[in-house]
C-alpha cells in the first residue's frame, strides 16, 4: 500500500504572519539566503545547497510558499527540517505567512545538490 500521500499531508509546516499593508515584499533570493541558515544536522551542509529545496513561491502579499524533500523519507530530521526552515523565512522583512511542504516527487538525489555541496561532502 502506497501511503506516501499520506505521510506528505503530516509533513506541512507554518510560520510567520500577516505582512503590513505597505512594506515591501521580500525577493526570491532573499527567502533563498534565510533557506541558507537551515542545515541538515548530520552532513552540516545547508538545506538550499543540498538541492532539497523544490520549489520557491513569493506572492505579491508576501506569503512563501515552498516545497522541500528531505535525503530520505525515513530521515530523522523530516519533521524538523520543514519547521526550521519555515521559521527562518519568517523572519526575514516583507515576508507573510510561510508555508513549507514535504514532498517526495521528485525523490532527491546527490546530483541535486550545487558543486559546492559536492565539494563539501568530498572533504568528508
Amino acid at each position: 500500500m502506497d501511503n506516501s500521500n499520506e505521510i506528505a499531508k503530516d509533513f506541512i509546516a507554518t510560520a510567520g504572519k500577516p505582512k503590513p499593508i505597505g512594506e515591501k515584499t521580500a525577493s526570491k533570493e532573499d527567502v533563498i539566503e534565510a533557506l541558507k541558515t537551515v542545515s541538515d544536522p548530520e552532513i552540516m551542509i545547508n538545506i538550499y545547497d543540498l538541492g532539497l529545496v523544490y520549489n520557491i513561491e513569493v506572492k505579491e502579499n508576501g506569503d512563501v510558499f515552498i516545497e522541500m524533500t528531505v535525503t530520505a523519507p525515513t530521515c530523522p530530521v523530516a519533521g524538523v527540517l520543514p519547521q526550521q526552515a519555515a521559521d527562518a523565512v519568517a523572519l526575514v522583512e516583507g515576508v507573510g505567512k510561510v508555508e513549507v511542504k514535504i514532498v517526495w516527487e521528485p525523490a532527491w538525489t546527490i546530483e541535486r545538490m550545487s558543486d559546492e555541496a559536492k565539494a563539501m561532502i568530498e572533504l568528508f
